[in-house]
Protein backbone atom coordinates (compact mmCIF):
# COMPACT_ATOMS: atom_id res chain seq x y z
CA UNK A 1 0.00 0.00 0.00
CA UNK A 2 1.36 3.37 -0.98
CA UNK A 3 1.32 6.01 1.72
CA UNK A 4 1.54 9.78 1.21
CA UNK A 5 4.93 9.76 2.86
CA UNK A 6 6.30 7.23 0.38
CA UNK A 7 4.93 9.27 -2.53
CA UNK A 8 6.67 12.39 -1.26
CA UNK A 9 9.88 10.44 -0.79
CA UNK A 10 9.69 9.06 -4.33
CA UNK A 11 9.09 12.54 -5.71
CA UNK A 12 12.10 13.89 -3.87
CA UNK A 13 14.28 11.07 -5.19
CA UNK A 14 13.42 11.78 -8.83
CA UNK A 15 13.30 15.56 -8.59
CA UNK A 16 15.28 17.64 -11.03
CA UNK A 17 17.42 19.09 -8.27
CA UNK A 18 18.35 15.58 -7.14
CA UNK A 19 19.10 14.30 -10.65
CA UNK A 20 21.23 17.35 -11.44
CA UNK A 21 23.85 16.08 -9.00
CA UNK A 22 24.37 12.90 -11.02
CA UNK A 23 23.39 13.76 -14.58
CA UNK A 24 23.30 16.62 -17.07
CA UNK A 25 19.99 15.40 -18.46
CA UNK A 26 17.73 17.80 -16.48
CA UNK A 27 19.69 20.78 -17.75
CA UNK A 28 20.02 19.39 -21.27
CA UNK A 29 16.26 19.12 -21.62
CA UNK A 30 15.54 22.43 -19.89
CA UNK A 31 14.18 25.36 -21.86
CA UNK A 32 13.57 27.83 -19.02
CA UNK A 33 16.53 30.19 -18.45
CA UNK A 34 18.22 28.75 -21.54
CA UNK A 35 19.34 30.60 -24.64
CA UNK A 36 17.02 28.68 -26.97
CA UNK A 37 14.32 31.33 -27.02
CA UNK A 38 16.76 34.02 -28.12
CA UNK A 39 18.39 32.09 -30.98
CA UNK A 40 15.59 29.85 -32.22
CA UNK A 41 14.82 32.19 -35.13
CA UNK A 42 18.36 32.44 -36.54
CA UNK A 43 18.94 28.70 -36.06
CA UNK A 44 15.76 27.83 -37.96
CA UNK A 45 16.80 30.20 -40.73
CA UNK A 46 20.13 28.40 -41.17
CA UNK A 47 18.38 25.03 -40.99
CA UNK A 48 15.91 25.96 -43.72
CA UNK A 49 18.74 27.28 -45.90
CA UNK A 50 20.73 24.06 -45.45
CA UNK A 51 17.62 22.05 -46.35
CA UNK A 52 17.30 24.05 -49.58
CA UNK A 53 20.95 23.38 -50.40
CA UNK A 54 20.54 19.63 -49.81
CA UNK A 55 17.37 19.57 -51.91
CA UNK A 56 19.16 21.37 -54.76
CA UNK A 57 22.02 18.88 -54.54
CA UNK A 58 19.53 15.99 -54.57
CA UNK A 59 18.03 17.42 -57.78
CA UNK A 60 21.47 17.38 -59.40
CA UNK A 61 22.35 21.06 -59.05
CA UNK A 62 26.09 21.91 -58.71
CA UNK A 63 26.04 23.40 -55.21
CA UNK A 64 29.18 21.86 -53.70
CA UNK A 65 32.24 23.83 -52.58
CA UNK A 66 35.76 22.84 -51.63
CA UNK A 67 36.43 22.13 -47.96
CA UNK A 68 39.62 24.20 -47.76
CA UNK A 69 38.15 27.60 -46.83
CA UNK A 70 35.65 26.88 -44.07
CA UNK A 71 38.22 25.44 -41.60
CA UNK A 72 40.18 28.70 -41.70
CA UNK A 73 37.00 30.71 -41.22
CA UNK A 74 35.97 28.43 -38.34
CA UNK A 75 39.21 29.19 -36.47
CA UNK A 76 38.74 32.93 -36.84
CA UNK A 77 35.09 32.80 -35.79
CA UNK A 78 35.96 30.62 -32.79
CA UNK A 79 38.60 33.07 -31.55
CA UNK A 80 36.24 36.02 -31.93
CA UNK A 81 33.48 34.19 -30.06
CA UNK A 82 35.81 33.32 -27.18
CA UNK A 83 36.93 36.93 -26.88
CA UNK A 84 33.33 38.15 -27.12
CA UNK A 85 32.08 35.80 -24.43
CA UNK A 86 35.00 36.62 -22.13
CA UNK A 87 34.44 40.34 -22.49
CA UNK A 88 30.74 40.03 -21.67
CA UNK A 89 31.36 37.91 -18.59
CA UNK A 90 34.00 40.38 -17.39
CA UNK A 91 31.35 43.09 -17.50
CA UNK A 92 28.92 40.82 -15.64
CA UNK A 93 31.50 39.99 -12.97
CA UNK A 94 32.64 43.60 -12.59
CA UNK A 95 29.03 44.68 -12.13
CA UNK A 96 28.47 42.07 -9.43
CA UNK A 97 31.70 42.99 -7.68
CA UNK A 98 30.93 46.71 -7.70
CA UNK A 99 27.40 46.19 -6.40
CA UNK A 100 28.76 43.86 -3.73
CA UNK A 101 31.18 46.58 -2.65
CA UNK A 102 28.27 49.01 -2.37
CA UNK A 103 26.46 46.51 -0.14
CA UNK A 104 29.55 46.13 2.04
CA UNK A 105 30.01 49.88 2.40
CA UNK A 106 26.35 50.35 3.36
CA UNK A 107 26.69 47.68 6.04
CA UNK A 108 29.81 49.35 7.42
CA UNK A 109 28.24 52.80 7.34
CA UNK A 110 25.07 51.63 9.11
CA UNK A 111 27.07 49.89 11.83
CA UNK A 112 29.31 52.92 12.41
CA UNK A 113 26.36 55.30 12.53
CA UNK A 114 24.45 53.10 14.96
CA UNK A 115 27.40 52.71 17.35
CA UNK A 116 29.63 55.76 17.01
CA UNK A 117 27.08 58.57 16.78
CA UNK A 118 26.22 59.24 20.41
CA UNK A 119 25.60 62.06 22.82
CA UNK A 120 28.80 63.72 24.01
CA UNK A 121 30.12 62.61 27.40
CA UNK A 122 28.85 64.58 30.39
CA UNK A 123 31.84 63.95 32.68
CA UNK A 124 34.20 66.34 30.89
CA UNK A 125 36.21 68.24 33.48
CA UNK A 126 38.22 70.34 31.02
CA UNK A 127 35.19 71.92 29.37
CA UNK A 128 36.41 71.09 25.86
CA UNK A 129 33.53 68.82 24.93
CA UNK A 130 30.73 70.82 23.23
CA UNK A 131 27.32 70.66 24.83
CA UNK A 132 24.24 69.71 22.85
CA UNK A 133 20.50 70.12 23.20
CA UNK A 134 19.76 66.93 21.27
CA UNK A 135 17.67 64.48 23.26
CA UNK A 136 18.21 60.69 23.04
CA UNK A 137 14.94 60.32 21.13
CA UNK A 138 15.95 62.98 18.61
CA UNK A 139 19.38 61.38 18.25
CA UNK A 140 17.84 57.99 17.52
CA UNK A 141 15.53 59.50 14.93
CA UNK A 142 18.44 61.19 13.17
CA UNK A 143 20.48 57.99 13.18
CA UNK A 144 17.56 56.01 11.76
CA UNK A 145 17.14 58.61 9.02
CA UNK A 146 20.84 58.39 8.15
CA UNK A 147 20.74 54.59 7.99
CA UNK A 148 17.60 54.55 5.87
CA UNK A 149 19.03 57.17 3.56
CA UNK A 150 22.12 55.00 3.14
CA UNK A 151 19.84 52.09 2.28
CA UNK A 152 17.99 54.33 -0.18
CA UNK A 153 21.32 54.90 -1.92
CA UNK A 154 21.38 51.23 -2.95
CA UNK A 155 17.79 51.33 -4.21
CA UNK A 156 18.54 54.55 -6.09
CA UNK A 157 21.56 52.95 -7.75
CA UNK A 158 19.41 50.03 -8.85
CA UNK A 159 16.75 52.28 -10.41
CA UNK A 160 19.39 54.56 -11.91
CA UNK A 161 21.10 51.66 -13.68
CA UNK A 162 17.75 50.42 -14.99
CA UNK A 163 16.85 53.89 -16.31
CA UNK A 164 13.86 54.11 -13.97
CA UNK A 165 13.47 57.79 -13.18
CA UNK A 166 11.73 59.47 -10.29
CA UNK A 167 10.68 58.50 -6.80
CA UNK A 168 7.36 56.87 -7.71
CA UNK A 169 8.54 53.32 -7.07
CA UNK A 170 6.98 51.13 -4.44
CA UNK A 171 10.28 49.90 -2.99
CA UNK A 172 11.14 53.46 -1.91
CA UNK A 173 8.31 53.34 0.63
CA UNK A 174 9.71 52.85 4.11
CA UNK A 175 13.24 53.44 2.82
CA UNK A 176 13.46 57.11 1.94
CA UNK A 177 13.19 59.25 5.10
CA UNK A 178 10.22 61.57 5.26
CA UNK A 179 12.54 64.57 5.60
CA UNK A 180 14.26 63.78 2.32
CA UNK A 181 10.93 63.23 0.57
CA UNK A 182 9.59 66.57 1.78
CA UNK A 183 12.76 68.37 0.70
CA UNK A 184 12.56 66.77 -2.73
CA UNK A 185 8.92 67.79 -3.07
CA UNK A 186 9.81 71.39 -2.27
CA UNK A 187 12.59 71.36 -4.86
CA UNK A 188 10.23 69.86 -7.44
CA UNK A 189 7.56 72.50 -6.83
CA UNK A 190 10.04 75.37 -6.94
CA UNK A 191 10.78 75.40 -10.68
CA UNK A 192 12.77 78.57 -10.91
CA UNK A 193 14.32 79.46 -14.25
CA UNK A 194 17.22 81.22 -12.56
CA UNK A 195 18.55 79.11 -9.70
CA UNK A 196 19.87 75.65 -10.55
CA UNK A 197 18.22 72.74 -8.78
CA UNK A 198 18.21 68.96 -8.64
CA UNK A 199 15.45 68.71 -11.24
CA UNK A 200 16.03 66.58 -14.30
CA UNK A 201 14.40 67.16 -17.62
CA UNK A 202 13.27 64.44 -19.96
CA UNK A 203 14.38 64.28 -23.54
CA UNK A 204 12.10 66.34 -25.78
CA UNK A 205 9.55 66.61 -22.99
CA UNK A 206 8.76 62.90 -23.06
CA UNK A 207 9.29 60.20 -20.50
CA UNK A 208 10.39 57.38 -22.72
CA UNK A 209 12.12 54.53 -20.98
CA UNK A 210 14.12 51.50 -21.90
CA UNK A 211 12.17 48.44 -22.98
CA UNK A 212 13.71 46.51 -20.11
CA UNK A 213 12.40 48.99 -17.52
CA UNK A 214 9.29 48.40 -15.51
CA UNK A 215 6.42 50.85 -15.35
CA UNK A 216 6.31 53.10 -12.28
CA UNK A 217 3.68 52.55 -9.66
CA UNK A 218 1.88 54.99 -7.45
CA UNK A 219 3.98 55.20 -4.35
CA UNK A 220 5.29 58.30 -2.70
CA UNK A 221 3.57 60.63 -5.12
CA UNK A 222 0.14 59.60 -3.88
CA UNK A 223 -3.16 59.28 -5.64
CA UNK A 224 -3.90 61.92 -8.19
CA UNK A 225 -0.56 63.63 -7.80
CA UNK A 226 0.65 65.47 -10.83
CA UNK A 227 3.84 64.10 -12.34
CA UNK A 228 6.89 66.06 -11.26
CA UNK A 229 10.31 66.16 -12.78
CA UNK A 230 12.45 63.46 -11.29
CA UNK A 231 15.65 63.93 -9.34
CA UNK A 232 17.53 61.53 -11.54
CA UNK A 233 18.91 61.38 -15.01
CA UNK A 234 19.02 58.42 -17.28
CA UNK A 235 22.11 56.36 -17.97
CA UNK A 236 22.88 58.05 -21.25
CA UNK A 237 25.53 60.04 -22.99
CA UNK A 238 25.87 63.32 -21.17
CA UNK A 239 24.65 66.37 -22.97
CA UNK A 240 27.25 69.05 -23.44
CA UNK A 241 27.29 72.45 -25.04
CA UNK A 242 30.34 73.09 -27.16
CA UNK A 243 29.69 76.80 -27.15
CA UNK A 244 28.32 79.05 -24.43
CA UNK A 245 25.01 80.51 -25.44
CA UNK A 246 25.41 84.26 -25.79
CA UNK A 247 23.18 87.10 -26.85
CA UNK A 248 24.22 90.19 -28.78
CA UNK A 249 23.78 93.38 -26.80
CA UNK A 250 22.29 96.16 -28.96
CA UNK A 251 23.63 98.88 -26.62
CA UNK A 252 27.25 97.76 -26.74
CA UNK A 253 27.42 96.92 -30.43
CA UNK A 254 28.60 93.83 -32.24
CA UNK A 255 32.03 93.78 -30.61
CA UNK A 256 30.62 92.92 -27.18
CA UNK A 257 28.44 90.06 -26.08
CA UNK A 258 26.30 89.42 -23.02
CA UNK A 259 27.12 86.06 -21.43
CA UNK A 260 24.27 83.92 -20.16
CA UNK A 261 25.16 83.08 -16.57
CA UNK A 262 22.47 80.40 -16.35
CA UNK A 263 23.49 77.67 -18.80
CA UNK A 264 22.53 74.84 -16.41
CA UNK A 265 18.76 75.23 -16.24
CA UNK A 266 18.42 71.86 -17.99
CA UNK A 267 21.14 70.14 -15.97
CA UNK A 268 20.39 66.99 -14.05
CA UNK A 269 22.08 64.90 -11.39
CA UNK A 270 21.64 61.23 -10.50
CA UNK A 271 19.54 60.58 -7.42
CA UNK A 272 22.35 58.52 -5.75
CA UNK A 273 24.58 61.60 -5.84
CA UNK A 274 21.81 63.65 -4.22
CA UNK A 275 21.57 61.04 -1.47
CA UNK A 276 25.35 61.05 -1.02
CA UNK A 277 25.19 64.83 -0.70
CA UNK A 278 22.53 64.56 1.99
CA UNK A 279 24.55 61.91 3.84
CA UNK A 280 27.56 64.20 3.91
CA UNK A 281 25.37 67.00 5.27
CA UNK A 282 24.10 64.65 7.98
CA UNK A 283 27.66 63.78 8.99
CA UNK A 284 28.50 67.47 9.14
CA UNK A 285 25.49 68.02 11.40
CA UNK A 286 26.56 65.17 13.68
CA UNK A 287 30.03 66.68 13.98
CA UNK A 288 28.70 70.18 14.52
CA UNK A 289 26.36 69.05 17.30
CA UNK A 290 29.12 67.15 19.09
CA UNK A 291 27.65 63.72 18.39
CA UNK A 292 30.97 62.33 17.11
CA UNK A 293 33.12 63.43 20.05
CA UNK A 294 33.44 59.90 21.40
CA UNK A 295 35.25 58.73 18.26
CA UNK A 296 37.09 61.92 17.42
CA UNK A 297 38.27 63.09 14.00
CA UNK A 298 39.36 59.59 12.97
CA UNK A 299 35.83 58.23 13.36
CA UNK A 300 34.34 61.15 11.46
CA UNK A 301 36.86 60.66 8.65
CA UNK A 302 35.99 56.96 8.46
CA UNK A 303 32.32 57.82 7.93
CA UNK A 304 33.13 60.38 5.23
CA UNK A 305 35.46 57.91 3.55
CA UNK A 306 32.63 55.37 3.40
CA UNK A 307 30.38 57.87 1.64
CA UNK A 308 33.16 58.63 -0.83
CA UNK A 309 33.56 54.90 -1.47
CA UNK A 310 29.85 54.65 -2.26
CA UNK A 311 30.23 57.38 -4.87
CA UNK A 312 33.29 55.61 -6.30
CA UNK A 313 31.36 52.38 -6.74
CA UNK A 314 28.48 54.28 -8.31
CA UNK A 315 30.97 55.57 -10.86
CA UNK A 316 32.17 52.01 -11.49
CA UNK A 317 28.71 50.60 -12.22
CA UNK A 318 27.91 53.71 -14.26
CA UNK A 319 31.03 53.06 -16.31
CA UNK A 320 29.81 49.55 -17.10
CA UNK A 321 26.34 50.80 -18.02
CA UNK A 322 27.64 53.68 -20.14
CA UNK A 323 30.34 51.72 -21.98
CA UNK A 324 28.65 49.19 -24.26
CA UNK A 325 30.57 46.87 -26.53
CA UNK A 326 31.10 48.68 -29.86
CA UNK A 327 28.34 47.98 -32.34
CA UNK A 328 30.81 47.44 -35.16
CA UNK A 329 32.35 44.56 -33.23
CA UNK A 330 29.03 42.82 -32.66
CA UNK A 331 27.91 43.39 -36.24
CA UNK A 332 31.14 42.03 -37.70
CA UNK A 333 30.97 38.98 -35.44
CA UNK A 334 27.42 38.17 -36.54
CA UNK A 335 28.39 38.66 -40.16
CA UNK A 336 31.32 36.25 -39.83
CA UNK A 337 29.21 33.64 -38.02
CA UNK A 338 26.44 33.93 -40.62
CA UNK A 339 28.92 33.68 -43.50
CA UNK A 340 30.45 30.55 -42.01
CA UNK A 341 27.10 28.87 -41.27
CA UNK A 342 25.71 29.63 -44.74
CA UNK A 343 28.88 28.31 -46.39
CA UNK A 344 28.94 25.15 -44.28
CA UNK A 345 26.12 23.26 -46.11
CA UNK A 346 27.88 23.65 -49.47
CA UNK A 347 31.00 21.90 -48.11
CA UNK A 348 29.17 19.07 -46.31
CA UNK A 349 26.36 18.18 -48.71
CA UNK A 350 28.55 16.05 -51.00
CA UNK A 351 29.70 13.75 -48.20
CA UNK A 352 26.75 13.79 -45.79
CA UNK A 353 23.76 14.26 -48.05
CA UNK A 354 20.54 14.72 -46.06
CA UNK A 355 22.52 14.38 -42.81
CA UNK A 356 23.88 17.84 -43.56
CA UNK A 357 20.70 19.41 -42.15
CA UNK A 358 21.01 18.19 -38.52
CA UNK A 359 24.78 18.73 -38.53
CA UNK A 360 24.44 22.34 -39.64
CA UNK A 361 21.62 22.86 -37.12
CA UNK A 362 23.81 21.66 -34.24
CA UNK A 363 26.76 23.80 -35.38
CA UNK A 364 24.58 26.89 -35.75
CA UNK A 365 23.01 26.26 -32.33
CA UNK A 366 26.49 26.11 -30.79
CA UNK A 367 27.89 29.22 -32.44
CA UNK A 368 24.77 31.36 -32.14
CA UNK A 369 24.25 30.19 -28.56
CA UNK A 370 27.64 31.52 -27.51
CA UNK A 371 26.89 34.88 -29.14
CA UNK A 372 23.41 34.93 -27.58
CA UNK A 373 24.80 34.30 -24.09
CA UNK A 374 27.39 37.04 -24.51
CA UNK A 375 24.73 39.48 -25.68
CA UNK A 376 22.45 38.57 -22.76
CA UNK A 377 24.96 39.10 -19.95
CA UNK A 378 26.88 42.09 -21.30
CA UNK A 379 24.45 44.50 -19.54
CA UNK A 380 23.98 42.90 -16.10
CA UNK A 381 21.72 45.50 -14.47
CA UNK A 382 18.49 44.97 -16.38
CA UNK A 383 15.35 42.95 -15.74
CA UNK A 384 16.13 39.82 -17.75
CA UNK A 385 16.28 36.48 -15.98
CA UNK A 386 20.02 36.23 -16.59
CA UNK A 387 20.76 39.67 -15.16
CA UNK A 388 21.94 40.30 -11.63
CA UNK A 389 19.13 39.93 -9.04
CA UNK A 390 19.42 43.49 -7.80
CA UNK A 391 15.94 43.36 -6.26
CA UNK A 392 16.97 40.48 -4.01
CA UNK A 393 20.22 42.19 -3.02
CA UNK A 394 18.32 45.33 -2.03
CA UNK A 395 15.64 43.37 -0.17
CA UNK A 396 18.21 41.42 1.85
CA UNK A 397 20.07 44.61 2.74
CA UNK A 398 16.81 46.24 3.82
CA UNK A 399 16.13 43.36 6.21
CA UNK A 400 19.62 43.68 7.68
CA UNK A 401 19.33 47.42 8.29
CA UNK A 402 15.89 47.00 9.84
CA UNK A 403 17.21 44.27 12.11
CA UNK A 404 19.97 46.58 13.35
CA UNK A 405 17.43 49.29 14.12
CA UNK A 406 15.00 46.97 15.89
CA UNK A 407 17.24 44.46 17.66
CA UNK A 408 20.83 45.61 18.12
CA UNK A 409 21.86 48.06 20.86
CA UNK A 410 23.16 51.52 20.10
CA UNK A 411 26.46 52.90 21.21
CA UNK A 412 26.46 54.02 24.83
CA UNK A 413 23.53 51.79 25.79
CA UNK A 414 23.41 48.41 27.44
CA UNK A 415 24.57 45.55 25.27
CA UNK A 416 24.67 41.85 25.89
CA UNK A 417 26.62 42.13 29.13
CA UNK A 418 28.93 44.33 31.10
CA UNK A 419 32.58 44.31 31.99
CA UNK A 420 33.35 44.20 35.69
CA UNK A 421 37.08 44.47 35.13
CA UNK A 422 37.71 40.94 36.35
CA UNK A 423 38.24 39.37 32.94
CA UNK A 424 36.54 36.23 31.69
CA UNK A 425 37.41 33.96 34.63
Amino acid sequence: MTTPGSVLTRRKLISRKHLRKYSWLPDVLRLKNSIVGRIIGPVLTVTIFSALVVYAHHRGKPVTLTNSVTPLLAVVVGLILVFRNGTSYDRYYEGRKAFGTITSQVRNFARLIWIQVALPPTDDTNGKTPSTDVTPLQLRRRKVDAMKLTLAFVFAVKHYLREQDGLDWDDYEGVLPASFTRAHSRRSSRRSSIAPSYLAVSDAGSSTSNSRSASPVKGLAGEGASPVRSATKRVRVKRSNDKIQTAKSPLLGGAHTAVDFNPYTEASIPLPLVIAHELTRMLFGFRRDGLLETVGPAGANALNTTVSSLVDQLTNVERIANTPIPKSYGIHLKQCVTLYLFALPFTLVKELGWATIPVVTVVSFTFMGIEGIAEEIEMPFGLDESDLPLDRYCSDLKEEIQYIIDKLPEGGTGGYGWDDGEGDD
